[in-house]
């Protein structure tokens, strides 16, 4: 442990990063831009993606309706949250959109398949999403992250984040069900 001196005079004590906070930064990175570039997909039809008309019929005949606006909202929260997960910033909120996207794929992978693991269509990597994204909202990005020190990373925030994105998950499942 270090001590600092804040600007006011006053010591302060620091944590030293940990193999954890390092740990966490390839993981937030990798995920984050891998959500981030799916996301591109929907919106902009960019990495052979099909766009919000192309997916949103896509999500039409998985049952979510109406599709283009669905898959705009479903774009959008994995930009944003992606890119969030990169900078480790609103870590919480960010985890919370991209698990409740997450559970909303699972459920139409699941009712189109009826399988977990299946090599045609499997629901096996959009639950391995949604529980990533739960996980991060409950551990934080760690020390090397523009959310470090931040009140939004309290315990009581954190876990708030992980019902937001269960029941977000469940509204997801109840849209496609409509």
């Amino acid at each position: 442990m270090s001590t600092t001196t804040s600007r006011h005079g006053a010591a302060t004590q620091t944590t030293p990063v940990t193999a954890s906070d390092v740990g966490l930064l390839p993981l937030r990175v990798v995920f984050g831009l891998g959500l981030a570039a799916h996301g591109t997909q929907k919106l902009f039809g960019w990495f052979g993606g099909g766009g919000i008309a192309g997916t949103g019929q896509g999500f039409q005949g998985m049952g979510f309706s109406p599709g283009a606006p669905i898959a705009a909202v479903a774009g959008v929260v994995e930009v944003a949250g992606g890119l969030a997960l990169v900078a480790g910033l609103l870590t919480p909120l960010a985890c919370a959109g991209i698990a409740a996207t997450m559970f909303g794929a699972t459920a139409a992978v699941w009712a189109g398949s009826g399988a977990y693991f299946k090599a045609d269509g499997g629901m096996e990597y959009e639950l391995l999403l949604a529980a990533a994204g739960l996980a991060l909202a409950l551990t934080g990005p760690g020390r090397i992250a523009l959310d470090h020190g931040r009140p939004w990373l309290q315990d009581k925030f954190r876990y708030a984040a992980f019902g937001l994105g269960l029941a977000l998950g469940l509204l997801a499942l109840l849209v496609r069900a409509v």
